[in-house]
């Protein structure tokens, strides 16, 4: 009788203790949970420390509203008919008080929302080239989450975002971009180059024109400047000496010159060998030479005055 007794002492204690952590539950911060009663919805419960019926009342889901992310990867074909792939980061939630509607209307929310970003993305999408599609993935984003907004409230989602994270071509489509924009840049930098070419030219030949500009003044000036002295020369000489004629006084001034300039050939040390006549006639010659380069320098010089 006592083993009977103490038999079912422990069952009763048993049954007691199974009792409370059936009649007791936590739910978690950010979580609902689901409460049905022979299978009927009763209620959700919040985060904290809750009760329920025993044995009647049964936690049959709990539900997360922390935001959630899914990746959708879609593939389809732009205007100008490249096939790309893009890939959508769709962020959603459960709103808080639809807990129930999250979990009951719908079997599988996930695959929901992937129907309805490719639903959106292939209609959006072909109406745009490759460019644009790069350029206005943000409007694709925007396009996606108006959509889904609206379609899955009634589920008691909402979708805080939409991103298109990715635009992928094929890889020959990638290969052509890039061969596209090394070809356009080889283009640019031959321009640049052509152009540095055309403007070193041009200075150039700006810089030889002065070069030959600046040599003639001098020329001309170092012509006049003999000229000058020559004139001084002979107009002295006949001063203090009467009875010489210009062209006699002329002469001796040419030849004084002529044997200093052979006194420097000849004394100098990187001079050459030069055969210059040098017999009488030849000083006539020399001289006769002199004197017309001397007048036609005057002349030249009377002009430009």
């Amino acid at each position: 009788m006592e083993n009977f007794g103490l038999i079912g002492l422990i069952a009763v204690v048993f049954f007691a203790v199974i009792t409370v952590m059936a009649t007791v539950f936590t739910v978690k911060q950010q979580t609902s949970a689901i409460v049905e009663r022979f299978g009927k919805y009763v209620r959700t419960a919040h985060p904290g420390l809750r009760f329920k019926i025993p044995f009647v009342d049964a936690v049959v889901a709990r539900v997360s509203l922390r935001v959630q992310q899914l990746l959708v990867e879609v593939e389809t074909k732009t205007q100008d008919n490249v096939f790309v792939k893009l890939l959508v980061a769709v962020q959603y939630r459960v709103v808080a008080g639809s807990e129930a509607d999250s979990f009951y209307k719908l079997d599988d929310h996930e695959e929901q929302i992937k129907s309805y970003v490719l639903d959106v993305v292939r209609a959006k999408v072909p109406k745009m080239n490759l460019d644009e599609v790069f350029e206005k993935k943000d409007d694709i984003g925007t396009a996606v989450k108006s959509e889904l907004d609206v379609s899955m409230k009634i589920y008691g989602f909402e979708i805080p975002n939409a991103l298109v994270t990715d635009v992928n071509p094929a890889d020959n489509v990638k290969a052509a971009m890039n061969e596209i924009q090394t070809q356009r840049r080889l283009q640019d930098a031959a321009a640049a180059k052509g152009e540095a070419g055309k403007i070193l030219v041009v200075k150039n030949a700006e810089a030889e024109a002065e070069s030959k500009r600046l040599q003639g003044e001098g020329i001309a000036k170092q012509r006049r400047a003999i000229v000058d002295g020559l004139r001084e020369s002979i107009a002295a000489f006949t001063d203090k000496i009467g009875g010489v004629s210009e062209h006699e006084v002329l002469n001796l001034v040419l030849m004084t010159q002529y044997f200093d300039t052979l006194k420097e050939v000849g004394i100098s040390a990187n001079s050459k060998v030069i055969l210059i006549p040098h017999a009488p006639g030849g000083m006539s010659d020399v001289s006769d030479q002199l004197r017309t380069a001397i007048i036609t320098g005057t002349e030249s010089v009377n002009e430009k005055k």
